[in-house]
């Protein structure tokens, strides 16, 4: 059985766009089918050009295909990746999540586990409030919300963040290892939850044989009690 995990982002600077990368390589580890996308960059070249690493990043990952509700409609999980913007996903995020209400509308988003990850600056820039924030639009959707919990040392050994990976600091070398770690981790735990949830519908659609065989002793008598 395969899955397909769409992993979804907005990176300004690369934080974000690596810890994505993280997450893809967690789900891929599963056999799931992944498609990483970016969504589009609402900010005039004006901005971006006001910051070196901005500009890096984004001329680096122009060819990184565009996130479209076609790969919402295809994928069976999400991942959403964004900064932190005063405890809010970025507008860049929000501007693509706004437009699914189609898809909503038609019950298509629901029942799909979905995980968030963010990034900041500071240790307590709003990493948590993020994803909370982020959260309320899966409550909205019906999709079943998959948080890294305490469910492995390496949440831990990244700081300890149940709701989600979060990267603080903005080092130009990236994320620490152990936060890659976790992001790979909560990539893994979403395709294999995943995995055992279309597992359990396929079993609850196709009785085994044992009820089967119930299932006929009732119908000729030999199941039934005398009273």
């Amino acid at each position: 059985m395969t899955v397909k995990v769409a992993v979804i982002h907005y990176s300004a600077t690369g934080t974000v766009h690596a810890l994505a990368q993280a997450v893809v390589e967690g789900a891929a580890s599963t056999g799931a089918e992944v498609r990483l996308r970016r969504v589009a960059e609402l900010a005039p070249d004006k901005a971006i050009d006001s910051n070196p690493r901005w500009r890096q990043h984004a001329d680096a990952t122009a060819s990184l295909e565009e996130a479209t509700l076609d790969d919402l409609a295809w994928a069976d999980a999400y991942a959403f990746g964004t900064p932190s913007r005063f405890g809010a996903p970025a507008a860049q995020l929000k501007q693509f999540i706004d437009q699914a209400s189609g898809l909503w509308q038609e019950g298509l988003l629901a029942d799909k586990p979905v995980t968030v990850f963010t990034a900041a600056y500071n240790r307590h820039g709003g990493t948590e409030a993020t994803i909370l924030s982020l959260s309320n639009v899966f409550y909205h959707w019906g999709a079943l919300i998959v948080p890294p919990g305490y469910t492995d040392p390496v949440v831990f050994a990244a700081g300890g963040n149940p709701y989600g990976t979060a990267s603080t600091g903005d080092s130009e070398d990236g994320p620490e290892a152990s936060i890659l770690a976790a992001a790979r981790y909560q990539g893994e735990r979403l395709a294999r939850t995943t995995l055992r949830l279309h597992a359990g519908t396929r079993a609850l659609a196709t009785p085994d044989a044992d009820n089967a065989d119930n299932a006929d002793n009732a119908e000729s008598g030999l199941g039934a009690h005398s009273g």
